[in-house]
């Protein structure tokens, strides 16, 4: 079961007081606005999340942070439904991200990579049909070391290697110690420096970042396409916040209506939306990055 709260201020604070038992809010200026943090007290060990609602532009963000240290984190890639062609062209059938997370016991999950679904003619244009499900992703895909995708050019990745360590690099496919892979299109950190597109399109975004030493991930989810509440961001944009957030190194995955954030509220063991999706709802998707803890559950 899926519920997710309201999407004004009081939604969210009712939402993150439900989730994780007590909430801290405070006012910041941010340039010549100002922006409302809402910070919650880790939902699960190791994991902490924080709301924040801008209002000059208008923006909302939510931002996942991940203890890589603690010893009952794990980090997991998994694919939508089964395959449906085989040895063909489409690697799995789309499914909605809580979906997934529930299958796969995940505590927190976001969106993954960028895909293709078939296309089917309708008249003198091409149009996307996602009546059968089929997709496939754009960039190299591992789960639980089994290798499930790969790509013809080289593509940013959030790397996994069998001894748990984590990394951000560019891939054609997996590498025989890579053990669970995601991939998105761009990079936006590099080195600890912004790296600069002349793209300035706002969309809503999900981003992943690593601080220097990889300890700590950031999962960065920008709403948009929402006037006069949440415009979304550019890649410059999103590289300055991941700065502010301390990451070194960071990478753009799929966004726009597949962009959400959804953790297991471990009370009713049910997931909630944290965010609000472009298209009211969660939007199927062809692969996931889940965040699993192993604590009792319920």
């Amino acid at each position: 079961m899926v519920k997710r709260g309201g999407h004004n201020n009081v939604g969210t604070r009712m939402n993150f007081k439900k989730l994780c038992g007590w909430l801290v809010v405070s006012w910041l200026g941010v340039g010549i606005g100002f922006a409302e943090i809402s910070v919650t007290n880790r939902p699960f060990p190791g994991i902490a999340i924080f709301s924040e609602t801008r209002t000059n532009p208008p923006q909302r963000l939510f931002v996942a942070e991940i203890d890589l240290t603690h010893p009952k984190v794990r980090l997991r890639v998994a694919p939508g439904g089964p395959d449906p062609d085989g040895a063909g062209k489409w690697e799995t059938t789309l499914m909605r991200p809580t979906k997934i997370a529930a299958r796969e016991k995940f505590d927190l999950v976001v969106n993954g990579d960028f895909y293709e679904v078939p296309r089917a003619q309708d008249g003198a244009s091409n149009v996307t049909s996602q009546v059968a499900g089929w997709a496939a992703v754009s960039g190299p895909a591992a789960s639980a070391g089994q290798v499930w995708s790969t790509s013809a050019a080289p593509r940013p990745c959030l790397v996994v290697d069998k001894a748990g360590k984590v990394s951000i690099r560019r891939l054609r496919e997996p590498r025989t110690n890579d053990w669970e892979v995601v991939a998105g299109n761009v990079m936006l950190v590099r080195d600890g420096q912004a790296v600069l597109h002349e793209n300035k399109t706002r969309h809503p975004r999900t981003v992943v970042g690593l601080n220097r030493d990889a300890t700590r991930m950031i999962l960065l989810i920008v709403d948009g396409r929402k006037r006069g509440v949440a415009l979304g961001m550019n890649y410059d944009e999103l590289a300055a916040e991941l700065l502010r957030l301390g990451c070194h190194t960071a990478l753009n995955l799929d966004g726009g209506g597949s962009s959400v954030l959804a953790v297991r509220d471990a009370a009713q063991d049910e997931f909630k939306i944290l965010n609000a999706p472009t298209d009211g709802r969660e939007r199927a998707v062809a692969n996931v990055l889940g965040i699993s803890v192993d604590a009792p559950r319920p």
